[in-house]
């Protein structure tokens, strides 16, 4: 523990680029599925907002995406045309459109999900709960932390 009292640079490279291994090879596990479909990583991501926002706003997955509107405006409708997303009006506010998965893409999105499952699975598995724990808390503290 005497260690992470006092991290080098070095200490903190290696995490950087275990982070970035660990994203690779989560995110390269479903690559077959999605090329099937001719979908790349920018729809996967959409469709994981989405899954797990039922009912989000173009808006607000902006927000989340950090990526411009013609990004996401152009993967929307690949994603639409594929019948995998569907826009629906708000019933309160007209002008905002509401996000939700179709069939095709909650489909899609469960084939995904368990290519993916395999591998953090069997982390979390092999790993004591204390430490299970402390990595969710770790990497809450990475996406919320200051620059």
């Amino acid at each position: 523990m005497k260690d992470l009292l006092y991290l080098k640079d070095d200490q903190i490279k290696d995490c950087i680029q275990l982070l970035l291994y660990a994203y690779r090879e989560t995110f390269s596990d479903p690559a077959e599925i999605l090329k099937k479909k001719s979908l790349g990583f920018a729809h996967l991501r959409t469709l994981h907002l989405v899954e797990g926002n039922e009912g989000i706003s173009v808006n607000e997955l902006l927000f989340k995406l950090k990526i411009t509107k013609q990004s996401l405006n152009r993967v929307l409708k690949d994603l639409k045309r594929l019948k995998m997303i569907k826009q629906i009006k708000d019933r309160v506010d007209t002008r905002r459109k509401l996000l939700y998965l179709d069939d095709d893409g909650k489909k899609i999105f469960g084939e995904v999900f368990e290519s993916q499952k395999k591998r953090i699975f069997n982390a979390l598995k092999d790993s004591d709960p204390s430490s299970v724990i402390k990595f969710k808390e770790v990497l809450k503290k990475i996406i919320n932390g200051k620059k």
